[in-house]
Parts: C-alpha cells; sequence; structure tokens
C-alpha cells in the first residue's frame, strides 16, 4: 500500500504527520500489511533528518503561496504551483497512490490537484477551528475530513466530517518525577512553570518572560523553550536581571526541547503557557496541565485566536491577547492557578475531558480503509 502524505512544510502540520505515520506502521504489522510505503510529497520538509529516521520517503514537488496582499511573487510562485502540479500529475501517473493524507496548507495544493484529476481517494485533516483556503477547497472532494475543534464543522460537508481531535505525538507522553527532577535540577515544593515559546512570533512573549523573572522566580520555578533565533539574545538579558537574583538557578531556558525533555517538564509542570496553535493546545489537553495562551497576532484566518477561545471555553485553559501582555498580567495570572488548588484541579480535569490521544489511530484507520476498499 503507498499513502501519500501533504503538507510537512510547518511543525504544526509536520508532527501531526509523524503520528500518523507511526499510527499507520502499527496498524500494518497488526493486520499483516507485508507493503506499506509512506512518502511525504512536498517542496520543502520540516525536518528531513526526521523523515529519514522515521523511514518516510521525501518526493518534491514545486509549490508557491499565495500572498493576501499584492507582490509579484505572486506571479512567481504562481508559475511554481502550476509546475508542482505538471509534477505531481506524472509522479501519480508512474506511481499511483492508494490514499492521499492532507494536513492542508500551499504546499499540499500540487498534488491535491492532481489527486483530484486522477480520483484518488483523499483523506484531510484540519487542525484549526476555522478551515485554511486549502482545505476548505479539498473538503469539496475528500472522501474523509478530520477535524480537530467541533466548530470546523459547519464549514464542511456534515456527512463527511469526524471529530477526531490534532493528532500528537506519543513521545511527548509520560514522563516522570524523578527523571524531570534529575534532568532539570529542580527543587521540591516550589511550582514549576513550563513556558513554550517557540520560533515563530515569540519576541513579545519571551521578553515578558525575562522582565517578570526576578519576581516570579521568588514563588516558582521555570522551565522556559525559547526557540532558537531568540535563544541568544533572550538568554543573555535573563542572565544580565538575574546576576544578583537569589534563585536565579530556578530559570531553566533553552533554544528547544526534545521529546524527552517536553514530555518530563509537562509532567511535573503546574501550569504551561503557550502559543495557540492546534498542536500546542493538544499536546497541553494531552498532559492534562492548566494553561495560559498567548495568540499569535494576525495569524491566518485569525485562527491562532479562535482556537485558544474555543480551548477555554472548554475551561482548560485562560487566554492572554497580546495586546494586553505585561509581565505584571502574566505573573498574577500564572500564581493565580498555581495557588489555587481547586482552579488546578479543575482545569486539569477540563483539558483530559477535551484531549484526544487516540486521533492519530483513528485517522490512521480510516486511512487504510480507504486505501484497501475504495
Amino acid at each position: 500500500m503507498r499513502i501519500v502524505l501533504l503538507g510537512g512544510g510547518s511543525g504544526g502540520h509536520f508532527y501531526p504527520l509523524i503520528a500518523v505515520a507511526h499510527a499507520l506502521r502499527d496498524i500494518a504489522e497488526e493486520e499483516r500489511i507485508v507493503s506499506l510505503d509512506l512518502v511525504l510529497m512536498g517542496d520543502n520538509p520540516f525536518d528531513i533528518k526526521e523523515l529519514e529516521n522515521e523511514n518516510i520517503q521525501f518526493d518534491h514537488v514545486s509549490t508557491g503561496k499565495v500572498r493576501r496582499y499584492f507582490s509579484l511573487r505572486n506571479f512567481s510562485d504562481s508559475l511554481r504551483t502550476f509546475r508542482g502540479i505538471i509534477q505531481s500529475l506524472w509522479k501519480f501517473t508512474v506511481h499511483p497512490p492508494d490514499v492521499i493524507f492532507s494536513k492542508g496548507g500551499f504546499d499540499a495544493f500540487p498534488a491535491l490537484f492532481a489527486a483530484r484529476i486522477y480520483r484518488i481517494p483523499v483523506m484531510i485533516h484540519e487542525s484549526d477551528s476555522i478551515p485554511g483556503k486549502v482545505n476548505s477547497w479539498s473538503g469539496k472532494f475528500a472522501r474523509r475530513i478530520g477535524i480537530s475543534f467541533p466548530e470546523a464543522g459547519k464549514y464542511f460537508p456534515s456527512d463527511k466530517v469526524a471529530l477526531t481531535g490534532n493528532p500528537i505525538r506519543h513521545a511527548v507522553l509520560g514522563g516522570s518525577r524523578d527523571e524531570a527532577f534529575d534532568m532539570f535540577g529542580l527543587e521540591s515544593g516550589v511550582p514549576i512553570i513550563l513556558i513554550l515559546g517557540g520560533s515563530q512570533g515569540s519576541q513579545k512573549m519571551n521578553d515578558t518572560v525575562v522582565e517578570m523573572l526576578p519576581t516570579l522566580l521568588e514563588q516558582a520555578q521555570v522551565i522556559h523553550s525559547i526557540g532558537g533565533t531568540d535563544y541568544e539574545s533572550i538568554s543573555g538579558q535573563a542572565e544580565v536581571s538575574l546576576e544578583e537574583n537569589t534563585h536565579a538557578k530556578r530559570y531553566h531556558p533553552f533554544p528547544y526541547m526534545s521529546a524527552g525533555q517536553l514530555r518530563n517538564a509537562s509532567f511535573v509542570a503546574d501550569c504551561v503557557t503557550s502559543r495557540s496553535g492546534a498542536g500546542a493546545i493538544f499536546e497541553i489537553a494531552a498532559w492534562h496541565a492548566p494553561a495560559i495562551l498567548i495568540p499569535l497576532p494576525n495569524s491566518a484566518q485569525d485562527h491562532a485566536r479562535e482556537n485558544a477561545y474555543d480551548y477555554a471555553r472548554a475551561g482548560a485553559a485562560i487566554v492572554v491577547e497580546e495586546s494586553n501582555l505585561t509581565a505584571h498580567i502574566l505573573e498574577a495570572e500564572i500564581l493565580k492557578i498555581v495557588g489555587d488548588e481547586k482552579k488546578k484541579a479543575e482545569m486539569k480535569q477540563a483539558a483530559s475531558a477535551f484531549a484526544r490521544i487516540d486521533a492519530a489511530r483513528k485517522i490512521a484507520d480510516e486511512l487504510i480503509r480507504l486505501g484497501i476498499h475504495e
């Protein structure tokens, strides 16, 4: 069976695809499917080394981006997209897939266009509460549609839709208190705050964290994933700010965090502060962690803000708009959560009810079914 995966140009799409690939291999072993070829098709994969580690073939096709503003690059990108459609048509002629799974995004468009012409079975998945343009279009001919948030269902034909949640990496689940304390050098009896800055649009968030550290560290310890772009600057500022602070060792900055570090940090975290991409939200929910979400302003279709408020309505998080973000406000919200055991317990319960850690398996089951029977 040959399954083509689409939409791996960003981490928010790439890691769910990896999670689905794991589930597909598990099912293939259980069902004794002798041949399972997984191919990621696109222009520029988010992590080519991870693809190699997962034994997923990469097949290059050109893609372009459609910008919402005037730009001469729209013309050149249109040519790249057209070239990608021709490439996809040829590749599907030579090696036709049994089924295609798309996370959406412009990276997926050329192959989806070719799939529509050849009537190849397609399943799409929408991470956000408001669909992107490519998923809105491909939802018209896709055989099955998985959604993460119930609110997205109204944008697609109801007979095709299933609420699956967002596939997450099982490598970030679990953890050990002893391992976490050894890994990060944590103190017993002091609340632990996990802050996920990431690499996209996180400078304001990271700057705010540095500003509140001198007072926050008096009552809590912080594990901070800064992002590679800002790491040198932010960690340097923090070092200067905490030079004479008696609690400086309570701050643990990282450029990025591995799956093992995330697994253990989340296991002991009393509160997680993060952006509100769907991938982040569903991992936080799977950790059953109380959360403070800070949406990225001006995201496409304002999806980051919609995601955050949809999750907050479930009772598992509070939202702080970046326009209102100050060190004083963020610190007050963090301490309000960690200082209220009843509130923490309620938020943990709400996160547990929202989490769907079987999303990858549900999607993989349907892909196998589509590939065999349709």
